[in-house]
This record gives C-alpha cells, structure tokens and sequence, in this order.
C-alpha cells in the first residue's frame, strides 16, 4: 500500500492541500481526545465532565481546544440560560463524520501495538 499521491500535487505546500486541512482541524494535543471522548459520552458533555474525563490538561488548554473545535465546525457548545451556567458540548455532524477515521485508527493500534 502505498500513500495517496493525488493527495498534495507536485509542488503544492502540504499546508494548502485537503489533508492539510485535515490535519490543521484535528492538530493539537488534545483535539482528537476531545472528540472522543464527546463520542464515548452519546454526543453530549459538560465542561466540568470532560475535563475529568482528560485528566492532567489545563482549564484554559481545554477551553482553547473547544473553542478551535466550534471555530471549525466540529463541535457545537450549547449555552443554558440558568444559575449555575451549564454548556453542554456535543459533535456537529462534520464532527460525527470524523468518528470513521476515529475507528480506523483505533483498529490499526490494536494490530500494531
């Protein structure tokens, strides 16, 4: 098997092709974990929870990740008008369209490690 060739064209800077946009959407620490665990939680969670969920990463790492997410489309943030502020975050359906390549590499851990 070999790489997709048709993926960056003679050339082309890697940053300007779709699987730099790819890469530029799920890159970061802990975008792919976000995600996840959104996934793992039937598509809606609250701050508080994920953060729990991800251990040892910062309130302001998290809130930064979350935000580039929404900023992509990835994930929408609901706001609830009440007292305590509750925001629930939940995959958009492009979010929902990444969960695929989400299993594939799951699969290909679990034959190579």
């Amino acid at each position: 098997m070999t790489v997709n060739r048709n993926c960056v064209a003679p050339g082309e800077l890697l940053k300007d092709t779709h699987f730099g946009y790819t890469l530029s959407i799920l890159g970061g620490k802990h975008k792919m974990i976000i995600i996840y665990l959104i996934a793992q939680n039937d598509n809606n969670i609250r701050f508080n929870e994920l953060h729990r969920e991800m251990g040892g990463v910062s309130y302001r790492a998290l809130s930064m990740a979350l935000k580039e997410l929404a900023a992509s489309g990835i994930v929408e943030r609901r706001e609830y008008p009440q007292v305590p502020p509750k925001v629930e975050y939940s995959l958009t359906e492009k979010g929902l369209s990444l969960l695929p390549i989400m299993d594939a590499m799951c699969l290909w851990g679990r034959e190579h490690s």
